[in-house]
């Protein structure tokens, strides 16, 4: 970790910079600011899971036009809060709970093949993933791309039939976090922070796909996972 600390015109500012190996024990890091007076202030971090170099982003929620002149205009110090694999508990990191609903219409899926696929959104007021959208067995794959929205994050499962090279009917439950890079950053963190507690709750899924776009889900991406 590096730390940048300057004196100027508008006070003090501080900056944490943190580098971390793809090998590196650490899952997630959630950047905040804090500066008195000025509650309405958020900052928040991108990241990627796979990269040598993990790459942190500081946003306001204002939109400023650059992090130069949010920090000369907003003097801030960044926290960077670390949370290492096997010394996290559960939902720790957003504190959101599954509904019941959300299990038992997964069972639905699961079990009773009455749903093509479940759509699942986090409720920040009642602070819990739930259901927003099912779709029926007749229901293609189409429709349930279809019924993801285009600028927001979301959870899925889809019940996945396929004929394998031996002629057999099988099918494989999917589940997709869906996290369009034109989302806010907001609701990525807060997705990517909760997906782990939703994925305990659903046993049975098979495949897991993480998409940014349409092309990183489509059809041929579960057909070439299932065989």
């Amino acid at each position: 970790m590096a730390s940048i600390e300057e004196r100027g015109s508008h006070g003090r500012w501080k900056i944490l910079v943190l580098f971390a190996d793809s090998r590196s024990p650490i899952r997630l890091c959630v950047a905040t600011t804090h500066r008195p007076n000025h509650n309405n202030l958020f900052s928040s971090i991108l990241f990627t899971q796979q990269s040598f170099l993990w790459l942190f982003i500081i946003i306001s929620l204002h939109s400023y036009p650059s992090i130069l002149h949010f920090l000369l205009h907003h003097p801030t110090s960044l926290i960077i809060i670390m949370s290492f694999r096997g010394l996290s508990r559960p939902n720790a990191s957003s504190g959101m709970g599954v509904a019941d609903h959300s299990k038992t219409t997964f069972m639905e899926l699961k079990q009773k093949k009455v749903h093509r696929y479940v759509i699942f959104k986090v409720d920040e007021k009642k602070r819990e993933v739930v259901v927003e959208k099912t779709g029926g067995p007749a229901e293609s794959y189409d429709d349930f791309a279809a019924s993801l929205p285009e600028n927001d994050c979301r959870y899925a499962v889809f019940d996945f039939d396929f004929v394998t090279s031996e002629n057999c009917q099988k099918s494989k439950i999917f589940f997709i976090a869906w996290s369009p890079s034109t989302s806010r950053i907001r609701a990525k963190m807060l997705y990517a922070t909760t997906k782990d507690r939703l994925r305990r709750e659903l046993d049975g899924v098979h495949y897991e796909i993480q998409a940014t776009d349409p092309t990183e889900m489509d059809l041929e991406v579960l057909r070439e996972r299932a065989h």
